[in-house]
């Protein structure tokens, strides 16, 4: 293969691991039945104008199996992590005893285990589309390649298997993720 159609190759299975690796990263983000500091990425509180995340003012840990513990850096920020974490969507209750944010992880019921399911599938939809985006764009690279010459149409086509190929790889390790995620998900 010539070195122009390598670089795009080498390129795409670089953009498209990030890309699953992304999609993990945000798998960690929905709730199981265990705590998970990783529950409390995404909450976001509104200090002093400025949306920042929760992590930036507080130190998050998982001292038992269903108990977070949010203790902030300033006790003066107490009540607005409190009203961000009750707010955010994640299913937890915040109770503080004036230094200390404690969150009980609730055992899930069939119906909630279902939801965070399809939760699941949907950000593994999410990656699996960037994946396909970046494809498409290396596909239609190859093929300006063509057009202009740089390269000949048995490179253009042996090149474009390639890519589907490591499309159609990356595209497996997320399957395996998801699947990892949704038995983690069920697992009573």
């Amino acid at each position: 293969m010539s070195e122009l159609t390598d670089e795009l190759i080498a390129d795409a299975r670089d953009r498209m691991g990030k890309s699953v690796e992304a999609t993990q990263h945000e798998f960690q983000s929905v709730r199981t039945g265990r705590a998970s500091p990783a529950i409390l990425d995404r909450v976001v509180v509104d200090y002093y104008g400025a949306a920042t995340p929760l992590r930036s003012l507080a130190t998050i840990n998982a001292p038992e199996a269903r108990l977070l513990t949010v203790q902030p850096f300033d006790v003066s920020t107490m009540k607005l992590l409190e009203k961000a974490i009750a707010d955010s969507g994640v299913g937890l209750n915040p109770s503080n005893d004036g230094k200390i944010i404690r969150l009980a992880v609730p055992e899930l019921n069939e119906e909630r285990r279902r939801e965070l399911v399809k939760v699941a599938r949907g950000i593994a939809e999410e990656g699996r589309i960037k994946i396909r985006n970046i494809r498409r764009d290396v596909m239609k690279d190859l093929k300006e390649l063509k057009d202009e010459g740089d390269v000949g149409e048995d490179e253009e086509k042996r090149a474009e298997g390639e890519v589907q190929k490591v499309t159609d790889q990356r595209v497996g390790e997320l399957d395996a993720a998801l699947k990892n995620k949704e038995a983690e998900i069920m697992e009573v």
